[in-house]
């Protein structure tokens, strides 16, 4: 039972600093989740419906990350930003609700950490979508000729 008790702060730990790693894939998963379940809704067969949604999730990924790399306006970079920041703040709300949920906090203050869990795991996927952007050296030319 000591043994236990010991474990659960850095397990709690751990299992925070995973959900701030992958936070930034919420909107891909949710992506990929959703096509492949309509795909097999309508019919596909499970395995085709798996590809199909972890390609569609990567896909998002990767073509996310490239609109926030390659764009030079600031209007669409937000845009992408909050794509993937709202999802992954509101995955960040009802994980902290979940956990303190467990730890039987009041209610209301169930809803201040769940905001302010919300608030840190949106930054910190706005902030690992931003490790994305590519480096231009000082006078080089943009990527594909802009």
């Amino acid at each position: 039972m000591i043994l236990a008790l010991l474990l659960i702060i850095p397990l709690t730990l751990f299992l925070c600093g995973l959900l701030f790693t992958l936070a930034v894939y919420a909107l891909p998963f949710f992506v990929g989740v959703s096509l492949g379940l309509w795909m097999h809704e309508s019919g596909s067969g499970a395995f085709t419906a798996l590809l199909t949604g972890l390609a569609a999730a990567i896909a998002t990924l990767i073509l996310g990350q490239m609109l926030f790399a390659l764009a030079r306006s600031p209007v669409l970079r937000l845009g992408v930003a909050l794509l993937f920041a709202v999802p992954a703040a509101f995955a960040g709300y009802q994980a902290i609700q979940g956990i303190a949920a467990l730890a039987a906090v009041p209610d209301i203050w169930r809803h201040v950490l769940g905001a302010a869990g919300a608030l840190i795991v949106g930054t910190a996927a706005w902030s690992r979508l931003a490790a994305f952007d590519l480096p231009r050296a000082q006078g080089a030319p943009a990527p594909f000729g802009r």
